[in-house]
C-alpha cells in the first residue's frame, strides 16, 4: 500500500493565520490554483482510491487533484482537522482570547498545548488518526492500493506520527505547506516515509 497524504490548498483563513479547525472554509483562488497544479504534477501516478476529510477544503483539493479520473472518493471523520472549539476563527498572532503562551506551545510543545474549550488536544487527534491508519492496514482490499488522503495541517502531522518512533515531535520541521504531500510505503503493517512535504507545483507558484 502506498499513501499520498496531502494537506488541502490555501484558504482565506490560512492567509490570515486564523485557527480554522472544523469550520467549513472553502479554498481561496490561490488554493484552487495550487490544487490544480498539484493534480497536473501527480497526473502520472495511478491511484486506486481517494479518502478525504469531510470538510469542503479537503474535498475540493482531492477533486481538483483527481480531475478527469473516475475514482471513488470516501470521506472519513477521523482525518478531519483538529477542533479548536470556541477558539476557531481566532488569529494566532493577535488574539485577545487565546492564552499568552498558546502560539509557542502550539508550535513548539504541542503535546502540552492548552486545549480549547469544546475542542480537541493533540493527543485526541493522534488517537483518531492512528485508528484511521490501522483500519487501512487491516483492510485486505487496500493491501496493494495507492491511496490519496486529503486532510489538514495538524491532522496530517498526527497521522504521520504513526511512521516515526518519536511520537512527541508532532510538527517535524513545521506546518506542511498547502498541497504538499507526504508519501508513505506500507508493507506488512509497517509504514516508511519515502518523501515528506513533497511539492508537485512549481516553486514560484
Amino acid at each position: 500500500m502506498k499513501l499520498y497524504i496531502i494537506r488541502h490548498g490555501e484558504t482565506s483563513w490560512n492567509k490570515e493565520k486564523k485557527l480554522q479547525g472544523q469550520r467549513d472554509i472553502m479554498l481561496n483562488e490561490n488554493g484552487l490554483r495550487l490544487a490544480e497544479l498539484t493534480g497536473e504534477g501527480m497526473k502520472n501516478i495511478e491511484f486506486d482510491l481517494v479518502i478525504s476529510s469531510p470538510l469542503i477544503r479537503a474535498k475540493q483539493t482531492a477533486e481538483l487533484v483527481m480531475a478527469g479520473r473516475q475514482l471513488p472518493m470516501i470521506t472519513d471523520k477521523r482525518i478531519i482537522e483538529m477542533s479548536f472549539g470556541k477558539w476557531e476563527g481566532e488569529c494566532v498572532n493577535n488574539s485577545e482570547i487565546l492564552p499568552s503562551d498558546y502560539k509557542d506551545k502550539f508550535y513548539n510543545d504541542p503535546l502540552h498545548c492548552p486545549k480549547a474549550p469544546g475542542g480537541e488536544s493533540f493527543q485526541d487527534v493522534l488517537k483518531r488518526t492512528a485508528d484511521f491508519y490501522q483500519s487501512l492496514v487491516h483492510n485486505k482490499a487496500y493491501e496493494n492500493a495507492a491511496i490519496l488522503i486529503s486532510t489538514h495541517g495538524a491532522a496530517s502531522r498526527c497521522l504521520l506520527a504513526n511512521f516515526y518512533e518519536d511520537k512527541e515531535d508532532i510538527w517535524r520541521g513545521g506546518v506542511p505547506k498547502n498541497c504538499s504531500v507526504c508519501i508513505v510505503d506500507v508493507k506488512d503493517g509497517v509504514g516508511t516515509v519515502l518523501e515528506k512535504d513533497k511539492v508537485y507545483y512549481p516553486k514560484e507558484a
